[in-house]
């Protein structure tokens, strides 16, 4: 194609990718006035489930589209015609209407002339001159038509016009169109949809006046190819005469309908424009060498004044730097100046004026943050491990030597991890900290969301509490909240060389994702591609991959890089048909196929909630202990339990129902973040009188960590209604404790002795809730020798409030050798298992780096 066809149209992206020699999807398309917000939420299922229709020809009349713009616009239905674009009905009017002569204002569009040419029809051009803004000269016009032959005559007008954007007085419309009744008027609206307050001529419409309306543009699915004419009904029959038959299909048909019945859709649209076309107005006005010219659409046609330089020139300067704008030089009543650019959004508008600052030699403006190299990973659903592979990822990149951080907006943690400083984050975003050999930081994880009791939420904003909040008061907290989530990741990320985010659930769920501010709002933030995570062993993964595609909107399914298949069991060469099919049905590769990874040595936070579904329990041996969890409903702190599970003289089972806990050597009943409803469920089990049995018998030591231990008490007292309705709850009587529940919740990093072995233990504590007794001993004392705990007279029967208890060395062998004993088994007084991280981390990244294609992560986030 010749280098001037190239630029003449707005829609040769292809060949000016060709010849910028990269991909189209690589350019930033400001050639073509696009839609910055893209197609609606309801495009893609409207087309899917318009495909089962496809069978059958078109409906000819178009009735259900013809109905739905009768609603829209008002006009009876013999006075609307669809067509397949608003190009094909443009084309109809000459033999339609039998038209000799067309007076077109220039600048106008190609098809305009073209339309004119292949109906022998004579066109007449009025130039509309620059240094009048190319406004329409009514009384020139005017005065031309009493001066035209009279024949079979149109006046074609884009309202507003295509390439100037400049609106024309409705009103002047109407008046001149009725002094002319002998003349068609044909009004192009097509890109008046994006105009605020725009006064359409299908209201009030002279008899005389055709207006041409496109559907499918201002959804951002030309494609589709979608136009109405409104007119006469005389003039509605004669161009269905000359029409060709079922011209509209059936995908557009179901479009159209759906489109047209959108007003909340076009109301954002406009006030959206509006705000962007101020934006970028202001700033490219102010470069230069360059004149913007005054318009209403989504679009500005500028000119280039700058000596020796033209449009043409610049436009190919500016291909250079990934970016395409239309050239006019081939336009009727432009020049080689003119090019004409569409408004994109904010962030693409302002690499659009630094990019011709640089070409005009003008220092670009600082208007943003430096962007820091980004990945996301996000899931198909909850706990399909994206939280350990953004550990190995950090793990990875340290090793190739660069400084990484890890990142979650929110997080509901079962059990946070507290920093140096008191600070509460999410456990696992800790663990990536670390595996990035960082100290964890709350701005990695700045806010979480505590469940306190069945209704209420507590906030954690940058490691302290805010406020306690219901589920409806913290949707209206949202939008602050996102503003301080955005804060702490500007704060963080420049102060590193790359971010690895993860997200939370589902991008896709469609009951949520419209207020989510932590998966593709923070992507979007961050200008993170992102890798979607699925989980094979649960079954579907392909599945969720191509289902998550299809409910995502356009912008985000944009934002989606890859795929990555986690906790495969088999050779990975066996998916080469899946792989192959999701990589044709979404145009996405699957990075990488990862092995199950089972005792990795690293806390995960779904798992620690029910044992992982490969989880089986060690066959018991007769020189093992075995200790049972009761897996609560509302469990919050079974990471507590995790350095057992690495034990190799520890069987550990997580259990629900009484018939299945037997006589073991321990029972370990966990915190809990709905005291109420685990003490309900405990009653209902069975399992509340099955523990006070073992307690009497004396051959099981029960252990109550956090709210477990509460339970264990004779009552509750919640003075505060914090976990339940009532002042106080009887609770199950196994230590002569009272617990008074406290509205400070902040938590606290505690050094203790275990009295018991005297060895030293730490974690954390909620210091919120004092639990009192005169008759049970103490279990810890603190660094200022304060009790803390309460232990039954035998011993038996003990808890505290420390998280973390378990993972001291020395006290979990001194804690399962006193098991053993019991069992006359040897103790092993040595440490089997040191509960370190370093070693898991190292393991972790070894093995997951051979599954992923890494040189085309580090493409993706740019450090390659």
């Amino acid at each position: 194609m010749p280098e001037r066809e190239i630029w003449r149209h707005e829609d040769q992206l292809l060949q000016l990718a060709l010849a910028a020699g990269t991909h189209p999807d690589a350019l930033l398309d400001f050639a073509t006035s696009s839609n910055p917000l893209g197609p609606p939420e309801w495009l893609r299922a409207r087309i899917s489930a318009a495909v089962s229709s496809l069978v059958r020809c078109p409906d000819p009349d178009c009735s259900a589209l013809v109905d739905a713009a009768v609603q829209r616009y008002g006009v009876p239905p013999e006075q609307i015609l669809a067509g397949n674009g608003v190009t094909e009905l443009l084309y109809l009017l000459p033999a339609a209407l039998s038209i000799e002569r067309a007076f077109i204002p220039v600048p106008a569009p190609e098809h305009y002339l073209s339309a004119a040419r292949a109906g022998g029809v004579t066109a007449h051009l009025l130039p509309l001159p620059a240094e009048h803004g190319f406004a329409l000269d009514f009384d020139h016009l005017e005065q031309t038509l009493r001066h035209a032959p009279e024949t079979a005559a149109m006046v074609l007008l884009g309202q507003p016009n295509h390439l100037t954007g400049r609106s024309l007085d409705a009103h002047r419309l109407r008046r001149l169109a009725d002094r002319f009744p002998g003349v068609t008027f044909v009004i192009d609206e097509t890109f008046a949809d994006f105009i605020e307050d725009y006064d359409s001529l299908t209201v009030n419409r002279p008899a005389n006046v055709l207006v041409l309306l496109s559907v499918t543009r201002v959804f951002a699915c030309p494609g589709l190819r979608l136009g109405l004419a409104v007119g006469d009904p005389v003039t509605i029959r004669r161009m269905k005469v000359v029409q060709p038959p079922r011209s509209v299909n059936t995908i557009a048909l179901a479009v159209g309908e759906a489109a047209l019945q959108d007003g909340a859709y076009l109301a954002q649209l406009r006030a959206h424009i509006h705000q962007l076309r101020e934006d970028l107005h202001r700033p490219l006005a102010q470069i230069h060498g360059l004149t913007v010219f005054p318009g209403e659409a989504n679009f500005f046609l500028v000119r280039c004044d700058r000596a020796g330089l033209d449009a043409r020139s610049l436009a190919r300067r500016l291909l250079k730097q990934g970016l395409a704008v239309r050239v006019c030089d081939g336009v009727e009543g432009l020049d080689e100046r003119f090019f004409r650019v569409a408004v994109r959004d904010a962030k693409e508008n302002r690499r659009l004026l630094d990019a011709l600052r640089k070409e005009l030699f003008m220092a670009p403006r600082v208007t943003s943050r430096r962007r820091t190299p980004a990945l996301m990973l996000q899931g198909t659903a909850s706990a399909v491990g994206k939280s350990v592979l953004t550990a190995a990822l950090c793990r990875i990149m340290l090793q190739d030597g660069y400084r990484i951080a890890p990142f979650k907006a929110q997080t509901m943690p079962r059990s946070p991890h507290v920093t140096r400083n008191g600070g509460e984050m999410g456990r696992a975003q800790a663990i990536q900290a670390l595996a990035a050999r960082l100290d964890p930081d709350v701005r990695m994880n700045p806010l979480l969301l505590k469940p306190d009791g069945a209704i209420n939420d507590q906030v954690i904003m940058c490691g302290r509490p805010v406020e306690d909040l219901r589920v409806t008061d913290y949707v209206r907290y949202r939008a602050e909240a996102f503003e301080r989530i955005k804060e702490s990741y500007d704060s963080l990320a420049g102060e590193y060389d790359a971010i690895l985010l993860e997200g939370t659930g589902s991008p896709a769920e469609v009951n949520l994702k419209a207020h989510d501010i932590v998966n593709m709002k923070m992507a979007g933030h961050a200008e993170a591609p992102v890798l979607l995570v699925g989980d094979i062993d649960r079954g579907g993964v392909f599945a969720s991959f191509v289902g998550s595609m299809e409910v995502l909107n356009e912008q985000e399914r944009a934002r989606i890089a890859g795929f990555i298949v986690n906790r495969f069991s088999g050779r990975a060469d066996m998916l080469k048909e899946a792989l192959d099919y999701t990589l044709r049905y979404t145009r996405r590769p699957v990075l990488g196929v990862v092995p199950y990874l089972d005792n990795l040595g690293l806390w995960q936070e779904h798992a620690a909630v029910h044992p992982p579904p490969r989880a089986e329990e060690r066959p018991f041996l007769n020189d093992s202990v075995d200790i049972a969890v009761i897996a609560l409903p509302h469990s919050h702190g079974l990471i507590n339990v995790e350095p057992l599970r690495l034990e190799p003289d520890v069987r550990l089972r997580f259990i629900t129902q009484t018939r299945h806990l037997g006589s073991p050597d321990a029972i370990i009943l966990p915190d809990s973040r709905e005291i109420l409803g685990d003490l309900t469920f405990l009653r209902a089990s069975g399992l509340d009188r099955r523990l006070m049995q073992l307690a009497e018998q004396g051959g099981t030591e029960i252990v109550g960590i956090g709210a477990g231990f509460q339970l264990f008490g004779r009552s509750i007292v919640d003075p505060h209604g914090l976990a339940t309705p009532g002042a106080a709850l009887d609770a199950l009587g196994l230590l002569p404790i009272t617990t008074i529940m406290e509205t400070e919740r902040n938590l606290a990093p505690v050094a203790a002795r275990h009295l018991a072995s005297g060895l030293p233990v730490s974690g954390y504590a909620v210091p919120r809730d004092s639990s009192r007794s005169c008759e049970a001993a103490p279990v810890l004392t603190d660094s200022q020798n304060q009790p803390s705990g309460a232990r039954s007279t035998n011993g038996q029967v003990w808890g505290c409030y420390l998280h973390g208890l378990f993972d001291a060395d020395p006290f979990r062998r001194w804690f399962i050798d006193r098991l053993r004993q019991r069992r006359a088994l040897s103790p092993l007084q040595t440490v089997q298992v040191r509960y370190e991280l370093e070693p898991a981390f190292e393991r972790l990244a070894d093995t997951v780096r051979a599954c992923l294609d890494m040189s085309a992560i580090y493409r993706l986030m740019g450090l390659k």
